[in-house]
């Protein structure tokens, strides 16, 4: 006897899991750097960019799971599957993924060599590169090398996490039979990749080769046996007790430090490394030996991002797409003034992030602004952000800046810039007890002709101006009155423990956001009919809550079709009979990472769209202050609704998900779209069309 519609939306099999899908998201990425058709130095960027990403899935989410699995927890995920089990399948598919990751870059580095740039290894060094490098060597790094012994230390030393060491193994002396093992950290203040001399070719040879081709100088009279590299993963995710930290800024620099010390969940070695080296690495991690990754390639691949920026090599690049200047705001345009005229939509990178540093510079510099208001999840290192906050409160304006220090992996950038930011006489506050503010806002505040009027700038992406150059986001200038009055509202809630009643237009989470998108899509259900289908189209980082999900199938089942361009983790399974055959869920992984949330109800033929902060997680939804805003402005609404058609008509970077859980990329009938080379070349032309029409004369008219 079937099911039910009700018995199938809970049945695990309804549900894919959620650190599976995140891996076929990598998965998808290191497609790019095995991809034929992009030039090669853009294919050792993703290749640097897989390396990175799964360095931080271990320490954070495998971490987590190592956690549960050794507390005994059996609980399932919606998916079925209890903790030891994805630790299982998660070890499998990873080994898999670094396999395929090594052998990519082998053939990568291959075809560099054919065009001039070569990495050569140790073992390739003629008897003339090694005199010469000898010389560096012993001038230049052999003064920082620090050889720290494993075996002859009690206690151990401590390993850094994601620190590159080179491993010496010393045959036993003469009074003993153990080996001697040494340590080298590979220093991070030389390029990892430095150059050899060479006539009409440019010759690169990792760090930790030219460690271990001198190795002998570090341990004199002693025999080495063998040399390997290794690097160790740590678990990251430290927990911070809020209710007991009596200075959150102590305790999160505390955190920071305490990831020192952390379990180990991963370790990278050489291929073949002397069984004395690899054992003592494994007792002293407490390691099993599905946690062990061995290679012959490079360790440490986040650090080809040096050889993908190399100068010299633009022909292995991509063409560079500067950002246009945005259409909706003419340079020349005061801001106030087309701000209270209408609102200003930005879509990055295709157009500048510059329009926003110039409102909070004019913010800053302007003798009629009086408050400025802003949260700050993650920026860059030499933020004009920060400074034009600084400049504004040395002019008098009264500052408020919330700083997240809870954003993981910027830390200690955060607290930086939170110390800075009180020295300049800015009211700081490091977050919301218990909740990550995850949103994007920023307020001006501004006196103009006896009264006060404010402005908003609310963003699906971080105030930070270099990833806002490589990260596809959306932002919304605005001097809407109801807008700019709940953005008060929101940033008196984040510093005042105030309860806010009677938003007009934002939704927040995590008091409303879940309540209203399930409204939203109930809605949609309700003005559904065979004639006339409900649409529902999202793009979207993470699909994961089961809630959601839920909701989605309830739509499908009701005939409502549901488009989805969801970036990364997926647990929702599209066209499976009586649950979802109604759902298409599309990914786009291309040069830009898509991280804008544009959300479409068609309501019955009065459509509504909304931009937000925040992906359909659980953390997003339950335990981070994030912010829903519609689009009002019918423009606005249309650009977006094209963009979001244009993602699902995406036939040359798209992988379309499967039913098991697997993604295929989506096959390329008819004429090529590559959504991202739209977006960008519509740029061009409405910055080219802004420029026409801002070069014309126009003749002066008396009121």
């Amino acid at each position: 006897m079937g099911k039910n519609k009700t018995e199938i939306l809970e049945q695990p099999e309804s549900f894919l899991n959620r650190e599976l899908s995140w891996l076929e998201f990598n998965r998808r990425v290191l497609q790019q750097a095995r991809n034929p058709k992009l030039p090669l130095l853009e294919r050792v960027k993703f290749l640097a960019i897989f390396a990175s990403n799964l360095d931080e899935f271990f320490m954070i989410r495998v971490a987590g799971l190592r956690q549960q699995a050794a507390a005994g927890i059996r609980k399932k995920d919606p998916s079925g599957k209890t903790p030891a089990e994805q630790l299982e399948e998660i070890s499998r598919r990873c080994h898999q993924m670094m396999e395929e990751h090594a052998r990519t870059m082998r053939q990568v580095f291959a075809e560099l060599r054919e065009n001039g740039l070569i990495l050569f290894r140790r073992e390739e060094l003629t008897s003339k590169q090694k005199t010469a490098l000898r010389a560096y060597f012993e001038s230049e790094i052999f003064p920082v090398l620090t050889p720290i012994s494993l075996t002859g230390l009690n206690p151990p030393p401590l390993l850094e996490g994601l620190q590159l060491f080179a491993a010496i193994v010393l045959e036993p002396q003469e009074d003993t039979e153990e080996v001697s093992i040494l340590a080298v950290p590979v220093p991070d203040s030389f390029k990892r990749f430095p150059a050899i001399p060479s006539s009409g070719q440019t010759v690169l040879i990792p760090l930790e080769d030219l460690i271990l081709e001198y190795a002998a100088m570090l341990c004199p009279n002693r025999t080495i046996r063998s040399t390997a590299c290794f690097r160790i993963t740590r678990d990251a995710d430290v927990p911070i007790q809020e209710d007991e930290a009596g200075d959150l800024l102590e305790t999160m620099e505390e955190a920071v430090r305490e990831r020192l010390r952390r379990a180990a969940v991963r370790l990278q070695i050489s291929s073949n490394p002397a069984p004395e080296l690899l054992e003592w690495l494994r007792k002293h991690l407490n390691l099993k030996s599905e946690d062990i990754y061995e290679t012959d390639a490079l360790l440490g691949a986040r650090s080809l991002w040096e050889i993908a920026e190399r100068p010299g090599y633009e022909r292995l690049k991509l063409a560079d797409w500067p950002p246009q200047p945005p259409a909706d705001l003419p340079e020349r345009e005061d801001l106030w003034e087309t701000l209270r005229d209408r609102d200003v939509l930005l879509v990055h990178p295709y157009e500048s992030f510059d329009p926003v540093v110039r409102l909070l510079k004019e913010a800053a510099e302007d003798p009629q602004v009086l408050a400025i208001k802003q949260t700050l999840y993650r920026t860059s290192g030499d933020s004009p952000i920060i400074r034009a906050l600084e400049e504004a409160a040395q002019n008098g304006k009264e500052v408020t800046v919330l700083v997240e220090l809870k954003a993981r992996f910027d830390e200690e950038r955060n607290i930086q810039w939170a110390r800075r930011l009180e020295d300049a006489g800015c009211t700081v506050i490091y977050g919301v007890m218990g909740l990550k503010t995850h949103a994007k806002a920023l307020l001006i505040v501004r006196r103009e002709e006896g009264r006060i009027r404010r402005y908003v700038h609310l963003s699906t992406g971080n105030y930070n101006d270099k990833t806002a150059r490589i990260y596809s986001d959306i932002g919304l200038m605005s001097a809407d009155s109801e807008l700019t009055r709940d953005t008060a509202s929101f940033f008196n809630l984040l510093t005042g423990l105030s309860e806010s009643v009677g938003w007009s237009k934002l939704v927040i989470a995590p008091t409303a956001m879940r309540r209203r998108l399930l409204e939203l899509i109930e809605r949609e259900i309700q003005v559904s009919s065979p004639d006339r289908p409900g649409l529902i189209m999202a793009k979207l980082n993470a699909l994961e809550d089961k809630q959601m999900c839920q909701a989605l199938y309830r739509a499908s089942q009701a005939g409502v079709k549901v488009r989805l361009n969801i970036r990364g983790i997926c647990c929702l399974r599209p066209g499976v009979k009586g649950l979802s055959e109604n759902i298409e869920v599309v990914s786009i992984v291309d040069r830009f990472l898509e991280h804008a949330r544009i959300l479409y109800f068609g309501n019955g033929g009065h459509p509504e769209v909304y931009l937000a902060s925040a992906d359909w997680m659980g953390r997003n939804l339950d335990r981070r202050l994030e912010l829903l805003f519609p689009i009002a402005d019918a423009g606005h609404k249309k650009r977006l609704i094209q963009m979001l058609e244009l993602y699902l008509q995406d036939n040359c970077q798209s992988w379309q998900l499967l039913p098991d859980g697997t993604y295929k990329l989506k096959e390329s009938k008819g004429k090529p779209v590559r959504a991202q080379q739209v977006l960008y070349e519509q740029a061009v032309e409405a910055a080219r069309r802004g420029r026409r029409s801002q070069s014309r004369f126009r003749p002066i008219k008396q009121d």
